[in-house]
């Protein structure tokens, strides 16, 4: 029998498929839940247990993780006769993986101390391939005990672990995380149709660029999607407007001025309204070709 803290998993999409994943491979008990029946044979192929319903997953869970969409989702997982809340045992610690509105999380971690239940904010940067690899950057608001009880589950998952701060302080440093983000792969996206328009060797120029000031996490993880077009998403532009929205929100709310990135939210929004939702962020390229004049495919 394992020492280690039994989990629950709720929501096993690109992020939560692999990081439940590598939970299993350093040696904890992983019962899961999701909406999508394949997904649940994936973890039971993995060598966790899939659960019928929320319930039946965190009724015994020491630690139960949740990695869904947003706000909402969190809201309809967490609260009712049939969610978290009601059904996970007193002590249990909650760790909210999603990206969602600070004030969720702190009206989530009000809620659950009132059923003796622990919270930690913990949203994650470093996408699709982050979570694979178990390198993600890992942003976490809360309480200095429960993150230090949650630290050796986290490593296990990410590569940089960071207490940020008081509930919601996670999700507010990951509102910036995809403010930088965004304007990172606009300013790529640009500079790919400046330097092909010009005739440059773009493999080339993406190699030395990337070399020098102009690099970044950003430009190594995306320069294959912009040089290939590929954009199957790692990242969903669906998602990262809906991150967008939080960052102009939060934003506003504190009295900080985003004049580049309320540009870039508009630009995020114009690729979705035009059918690029489901694609990775990086297709941001499109809507540059299509401002320059450059035929896409759709």
């Amino acid at each position: 029998m394992s020492n280690l803290p039994k989990i629950a998993w709720i929501g096993l999409g690109i992020m939560g498929s692999p990081m439940a994943e590598n939970l299993i491979k350093a040696g904890y008990t992983v019962a899961g839940y999701t909406l999508e029946a394949d997904k649940l044979q994936r973890l039971a192929q993995a060598g966790g247990t899939a659960a019928g319903s929320i319930a039946e997953a965190v009724s015994d869970a020491d630690v139960v993780i949740t990695m869904v969409p947003a706000s909402p989702q969190v809201e309809a997982i967490a609260y009712g006769p049939d969610g978290i809340l009601e059904n996970a045992k007193r002590g249990a610690l909650l760790i909210d993986m999603s990206s969602i509105t600070p004030q969720t999380s702190i009206d989530l971690a009000r809620a659950a101390g009132e059923k003796g239940i622990r919270v930690l904010d913990a949203p994650v940067s470093g996408g699709e391939a982050g979570a694979i690899e178990a390198v993600l950057s890992i942003m976490v608001g809360g309480e200095q005990a429960d993150f230090d009880a949650a630290r050796p589950l986290l490593e296990a998952l990410g590569k940089t672990i960071v207490l940020c701060g008081p509930h919601g302080s996670g999700q507010t440093v990951k509102a910036a995380n995809q403010l930088i983000v965004a304007v990172n792969i606009q300013a790529c996206a640009e500079a790919v149709v400046f330097l092909e328009k010009s005739g440059v060797d773009l493999s080339a120029a993406l190699d030395v660029l990337n070399g020098g000031l102009a690099g970044s996490t950003v430009l190594t993880r995306k320069k294959d999607n912009f040089k290939t077009r590929d954009f199957a998403p790692g990242f969903r532009i669906d998602l990262h407007h809906k991150d967008m929205g939080i960052v102009t929100d939060a934003a506003r709310t504190v009295g900080a001025a985003l004049p580049v990135g309320s540009v870039v939210a508009q630009l995020v929004a114009s690729l979705r309204a035009q059918g690029d939702g489901g694609l990775d962020h990086s297709a941001l390229l499109r809507g540059v070709e299509r401002l320059s004049g450059h035929p896409t495919d759709g």
